[in-house]
């Protein structure tokens, strides 16, 4: 159950230029906030029809990212009351699927090699990208 009702003060945008369905972009922009510390646990997310009518999209779109959310632990869903940002596990490690993880970083480090990168590249990105760092600014804090 949410401790407290307030909007969530993240703004939530899509590029429908994208190649990237705009459910996942949503659910991206979420996750986002979530980990930037912009969205926490009972903070709750824009109704299905004011983000649709906000973005200019299908709300069957944006009941399709919260559901994901949802079904990946990041939201919680109240019926008629909307949907609130997740209590964090208190095991971080209990919703991580390590193979999925090393997929994932696998796939990305094969693309930025192929696209001309380097390992020492590739781990200092990934290193701020963890930290939460912006682009080409130092991971040493």
């Amino acid at each position: 159950m949410p401790s407290r009702e307030r909007r969530a003060p993240t703004v939530i945008t899509v590029d429908k230029l994208s190649e990237t369905p705009l459910y996942l972009q949503l659910r991206d922009a979420v996750i986002a906030g979530i980990a930037a510390g912009e969205l926490r646990p009972g903070d709750a997310l824009p109704s299905v029809r004011s983000l649709a009518e906000d973005l200019g999209i299908n709300l069957h779109t944006v009941n399709k990212a919260y559901a994901t959310l949802r079904d990946e632990g990041y939201v919680i869903m109240l019926g008629r009351r909307g949907a609130y940002v997740a209590d964090a596990p208190a095991d971080p490690a209990a919703g991580l699927d390590a193979t999925a993880l090393t997929a994932a970083l696998a796939k990305l480090a094969t693309e930025f090699k192929a696209s001309g990168g380097t390992r020492g590249a590739f781990l200092a990105a990934a290193t701020r990208a963890a930290a939460g760092l912006p682009e080409g600014e130092s991971h040493a804090r």
